[in-house]
């Protein structure tokens, strides 16, 4: 077994899509549109890796209520990128571009190296070696 995809709600589809591109070298595949439910959709994909992120809009999807990760449910995903110093590099990168970093490079307890920050929407990602 394996996680196939991962789904994300976005306000500005071309906006992730963007994101994710720029800063880890996703590819993307064309934009699927279903004019039926008002719905439009990319699946994004890394070289390395059978995982792929689906970035999703539909208009009437509603914002998320109050603060991330203060009620159940998915809290974060994580890429990694295979050292520490792309973590270190990355984080400042996106720092410098005006991103949220929501925590910064460290040693975990359980012995990750990894930051956290928000994508362009506020999706908490991990960032590890």
């Amino acid at each position: 077994m394996k996680i196939e995809h991962l789904a994300i709600w976005a306000k500005d589809l071309e906006m992730v899509k963007e994101f994710y591109i720029k800063y880890f070298g996703m590819k993307c595949n064309e934009k699927y549109t279903n004019t039926k439910k008002n719905f439009t959709s990319y699946f994004l994909s890394f070289e390395e890796g059978a995982t792929r992120i689906e970035i999703m809009n539909r208009p009437e999807i509603k914002e998320l209520a109050g603060k991330h990760a203060v009620s159940y449910g998915l809290t974060h995903f994580s890429i990694s990128l295979g050292s520490k110093h792309k973590v270190d590099e990355l984080t400042e990168k996106l720092r410098n571009d005006g991103y949220n970093i929501v925590g910064e490079p460290r040693t975990t307890g359980d012995g990750y190296y990894e930051s956290v920050i928000e994508d362009c929407e506020g999706n908490w990602v991990e960032i590890t070696e």
